[in-house]
């Protein structure tokens, strides 16, 4: 077998339409769209910080959605059979997060070694849009963890990783681990209208007992 042999492994994502249904899909979106002409500010990465060569949208870490939370503890008990995680004991951590034409947010974990990310043991994001969608692009890329086959190879180049897009579709939610490497693609929206944005509500369950570093 070739030195250069590399082991692809794609990671566990679980992914459910009409997720709230219509009618609670309809209400939130409402909501967001009304955060999003009052309350936004620029999207920040670690540590707080506003770094628009690595994330470019806007956020509002004080939304609140009641109904999205009681959907996620309904499915709960199979994301933790399907993903192979204990998510008891946790408590949520999320908000809501727009992009418009330009946005995006490059490759990146939910993971970390201090503060909240160390506490993070499952993502996910729920997709809010009008409809049709006023938008194009806004995948959700999630990359294929890269293992050479041989202890003595090089690591895998970042620009050789495969992966898989997964559209942001009104009324679903995705769900995976936070040591996935994913990022959000590059959004247009011709109109340039807050209402007509990639709307997503991005979050944690966080262990409530592990003691931050």
């Amino acid at each position: 077998m070739s030195v250069d042999a590399v082991w692809r492994i794609p990671p566990a994502v679980c992914r459910i339409t009409n997720f709230l249904g219509e009618q609670a899909a309809e209400a939130m979106l409402k909501r967001a769209v009304a955060v999003a002409g009052s309350s936004l500010s620029p999207s920040t990465i670690r540590d707080g910080e506003v770094n628009t060569s690595i994330r470019k949208s806007r956020s509002d870490e004080m939304f609140t959605a009641p109904e999205l939370l009681e959907g996620i503890h309904e499915v709960l008990e199979i994301m933790e059979h399907t993903l192979g995680v204990c998510c008891r004991d946790t408590e949520p951590s999320y908000g809501l997060n727009v992009h418009n034409d330009g946005d995006f947010y490059t490759a990146h974990q939910d993971i970390g070694p201090k503060g909240i990310a160390s506490k993070r043991l499952l993502t996910f994001v729920y997709y809010l849009h009008g409809t049709p969608r006023p938008f194009q692009g806004g995948n959700l890329r999630v990359y294929d963890v890269a293992l050479p086959l041989h202890t003595e190879s090089k690591p895998v180049a970042w620009e050789a990783h495969t992966w898989r897009d997964w559209e942001p579709e009104h009324d679903s939610i995705v769900f995976f681990l936070p040591t996935a490497w994913h990022e959000v693609r590059k959004v247009t929206c011709p109109s340039g209208d807050l209402a007509d944005s990639r709307f997503a509500v991005n979050g944690w369950l966080c262990s409530a007992t592990a003691e931050q570093q």
